[in-house]
């Protein structure tokens, strides 16, 4: 991964290790641009002809910016700053000619970039990649790991849009190795959906497991409609959701990190999903003033419903592993977020967490559990409260 304004290479290890300590950030700075300055005229995605992909829509579903501002997109991002980028590697089969596209998703346009490259499979391929200043200008040291979660958010958006329209399963690319593209979603033609790329590294794979939301496929009516809850989110989620919104992170994390959830009255504690898929205490005691704390002093925190976490990546973890687990951890969360309004609550991520080692503080071994990401949830929001 590289920096927008500073040719050089990432050291992602420090930068995680960094990212985690109490430092604070310095001052604001520019963001720039709110999307890529693609080169070359924009030009509108066709309507999908008969046996095509239908690129439109699944762009409009997935990438395009609610309104002019780029800060209402479907996939939530760290301070609204919106760092993923998308170029399409179109192939045989789609309503644009093959070759290589820079989406702007907030006109909902494509700029040509070039012919697409040698062997590239039938449909379309949405390479995900990220312009850091966006999140650094905000975040600072803190943006590395914000990033990374913000990507696997739009591979999510980008895989359920998929499966709102019915298209063949969509083939994920989610493995860390590449640091641009940092992951990728393949769009297979109907009569190709059997067809995958090689194991090499040089096309997306489909994943054998966790990449089904357990409450089945949304609508494409309810993912523009989508959004991140605002605080407080108070009122403890039923346990048939929780479980629902758990099993939903647990499957779509593919055996990358574990889930845990922070629940408070009657019992609080933290709380998992056992294998026959109920929920049992991991530990005992009120988690919610301590995650507050950890969640880049967020007190709005310590009082929400209930407060879902996934953890794993350890402290001597390398490159390739940190991006694959942040990666799914977006991923995750995304489809745990949509799983959580589709049970009536309100959901919001979380994605930055200093010290937040929940190993050490359960009392396991120090430095192998650290919180990647969070996904708070409540069964009201304020507007509710006012009206109450």
């Amino acid at each position: 991964m590289k920096h927008a304004y500073e040719d050089r290479p990432v050291d992602l290890v420090t930068a995680l290790a960094r990212a985690r300590s109490p430092e604070d950030p310095g001052p604001d700075t520019s963001p720039g641009p709110v999307v890529r300055a693609w080169p070359g005229p924009p030009r509108p995605v066709p309507e999908a002809g008969t046996g095509e992909l239908d690129l439109q829509a699944l762009l409009r579903l997935s990438l395009a910016a609610s309104d002019g501002s780029g800060r209402l997109r479907p996939a939530p991002s760290a301070g609204g700053l919106h760092p993923v980028d998308a170029e399409l590697v179109v192939g045989p089969g789609c309503p644009l000619p093959p070759g290589r596209y820079g989406y702007d998703p907030l006109r909902h346009r494509v700029h040509r970039l070039g012919r697409e490259p040698d062997g590239t499979l039938p449909g379309a391929t949405v390479e995900l990649s990220v312009t850091p200043r966006r999140t650094v200008s905000h975040y600072g040291h803190r943006a590395w790991p914000l990033m990374l979660l913000d990507t696997g958010h739009v591979a999510a958006a980008l895989w359920l849009a998929a499966r709102a329209l019915g298209a063949c399963e969509p083939v994920l690319r989610l493995d860390g190795h590449a640091e641009d593209p940092l992951a990728a979603v393949h769009f297979p033609l109907p009569e190709r959906a059997g067809e995958v790329g090689p194991r090499d590294g040089t096309h997306p794979i489909r994943h054998p497991e966790g990449t089904r939301p357990a409450s089945g496929a949304p609508t494409p009516r309810e993912l523009p409609a989508r959004r991140s809850a605002p605080p407080p989110l108070r009122g403890t989620p039923p346990q048939d959701a929780l479980r629902a919104v758990l099993d939903t992170a647990v499957q779509a994390s593919a055996g990358e990190l574990a889930w845990c959830a922070a629940v408070g009255e009657p019992q609080p504690g933290l709380v998992e999903l056992a294998p026959d898929g109920a929920l049992r205490r991991l530990a005992a005691g009120e988690a919610r003033p301590t995650l507050a704390v950890w969640a880049a002093r967020q007190a709005w925190i310590a009082q929400a419903g209930a407060v879902l976490l996934a953890y794993g990546c350890p402290m001597d973890a390398d490159a390739p592993r940190i991006r694959r687990v942040h990666l799914r951890a977006g991923f995750a969360a995304h489809l745990a977020h949509v799983a959580a309004v589709r049970h009536g609550l309100a959901a919001r991520p979380v994605g930055s967490w200093q010290q937040a080692d929940l190993g050490a503080a359960v009392g396991a071994a120090p430095g192998r559990d650290w919180i990647v990401h969070g996904l708070v949830l409540g069964t009201t929001h304020p507007d509710e409260e006012k009206t109450s």
